[in-house]
């Protein structure tokens, strides 16, 4: 079981306020509860954002080998256009 340490924390006032209110509205049972949920949910969209960050850079990089190794074709926007009407057209 972790250690518990309590720390003091500065917001402000409106933020204050809804932690209050979610208290006060029986959603929680404490301040602590509710910036105990806050911190849980920032740390899985940290992870998730590193995640989605990686794969990006993993993106980039395959793309910078394909145009180094000549596999580019011309860009073509009147194409790509084309192709996304056929798509759309589609039921």
């Amino acid at each position: 079981m972790s250690s518990i340490e309590r720390m003091t924390i500065t917001m402000p006032a409106d933020m204050a306020a809804v932690i209050k209110a979610a208290v006060d509205d029986g959603d929680y049972a404490s301040t602590s509860e509710v910036v105990r949920e806050a911190l849980r949910e920032w740390k899985l969209r940290r992870v998730v954002q590193s995640q989605e960050l990686a794969a990006l850079k993993a993106d980039i990089d395959k793309g910078l080998a394909d145009v180094a190794e000549g596999r580019v074709r011309d860009f073509d926007p009147a194409k790509i256009i084309a192709r996304g009407r056929k798509l759309l057209a589609k039921p």
